[in-house]
């Protein structure tokens, strides 16, 4: 399985322009630019494509396994937060923090919390990242 994501930038760094779209058509030319990217101007960006992919990575990655333990969840409701940081060399994303509450009817604590643990390090979004996965799990 394969899917496609593009990008086309126009200009320099920081007062070019780029345009985001998917396969899908979910994005079509979405805009994005330095200001984004770092000024916080309101907009995407690949950090919070990034956190929104690695949410829904994992939020279906907890449902399998808790599935396959013969638990079924009502609601789970994940947010991550990419950290974009100057390194050495450049930028690169350091750390992701995944925040997770989660319904699920018959769920204890102690097989919720193993669950989550083990969503978090077997999620694919998850192995392709190198930084440091963090992670609060609560049922609710």
């Amino acid at each position: 399985m394969k899917r496609k994501g593009s990008a086309v930038w126009k200009g320099e760094l920081k007062s070019g322009r780029g345009r985001l779209s998917t396969e899908s058509g979910t994005l079509d030319g979405v805009s994005y630019g330095f200001d984004n990217r770092f000024e916080n101007a309101p907009g995407t960006n690949p950090e919070e494509l990034i956190g929104a992919a690695h949410a829904g990575c994992y939020s279906m990655a907890l449902s399998m396994i808790l599935g396959a333990r013969g638990l079924t969840p009502e609601m789970i409701a994940t947010d991550a937060e990419v950290t974009l940081a100057q390194v050495e060399d450049g930028f690169a994303i350091t750390a992701v923090h995944l925040d997770v509450t989660a319904k699920v009817p018959g769920a204890s604590e102690a097989d919720f919390q193993e669950a989550a643990d083990s969503a978090k390090t077997g999620c694919p979004v998850s192995k392709l990242l190198t930084a440091d996965i963090t992670l609060d799990a609560r049922l609710g």
